[in-house]
């Protein structure tokens, strides 16, 4: 097993664990601020955000900034996977991948340097510090959240890939393209959150597939 081949099992599983450990803490240690949740009062979280300030900069590292590094170094190991027999689809999935890459990171240096800001401003004006957060969180949102359509564009040539080449499952590339879909409908208001929810939980499995099919498929 190639050394490239050996990062891309190492990559998968990590980019797995990454969600695992965002939704986790999301459902546990920040379901009480109400953090995620459309409804839920700016107020409140960020009150939230002053107390637990290391707490929400770990899990802007992990969601963020460590998967954007990890999807980088998929969308690279893909596209070598596939450039023998589908060479544009493997440069499309290389595009995609670090564009996709780029804004997780962006979103994530984003919230924290935010959040750093709204806490330093906190003590003394609570009510500002409500409205800086408001914007550094609808950036933070719109990079890496708030609609996934690179994510899903990049699930979708991936999945192309897959059933075209036979490289990898035919029936992972199918999931793929299922993903890939639910990813595009995040950008329509009444299918946004189940579309989300399909796209973030389907990525866990597609995660763990991918890191299971590069192990046993070694060419």
């Amino acid at each position: 097993m190639s050394t490239l081949h050996k990062w891309g099992v190492l990559s998968a599983f990590a980019a797995a664990a990454t969600y695992v450990f965002g939704f986790a803490l999301l459902f546990t240690a920040l379901a009480p601020s109400g953090y995620g949740m459309a409804d839920a009062d700016p107020a409140r979280i960020v009150a939230f955000i002053a107390a637990n300030t290391g707490l929400i900069t770990v899990w802007n590292l992990v969601i963020y900034v460590v998967n954007g590094f990890l999807l980088a170094i998929l969308a690279i190991v893909f596209a070598d996977r596939f450039k023998p027999l589908a060479p544009a689809l493997g440069q499309a999935a290389l595009v995609f991948g670090v564009l996709w890459a780029t804004l997780v990171v962006a979103a994530g240096m984003i919230g924290n340097v935010g959040n750093a800001a709204v806490v330093a401003h906190y003590a003394q004006n609570p009510d500002e510090a409500v409205l800086m957060w408001t914007i550094f969180h609808t950036v933070e949102n719109g990079l890496g959240g708030g609609n996934e359509i690179a994510g899903g564009m990049w699930a979708l040539v991936l999945g192309t890939a897959m059933i075209r080449t036979g490289l990898l499952p035919r029936p992972l590339g199918w999931f793929s393209l299922i993903i890939g879909a639910a990813g595009l409908l995040t950008i329509i208001p009444p299918a946004s959150d189940i579309a989300g929810a399909v796209f973030g939980l389907g990525y866990i499995g597609w995660f763990i597939w991918v890191g299971v099919a590069f192990a046993r498929n070694r060419a």
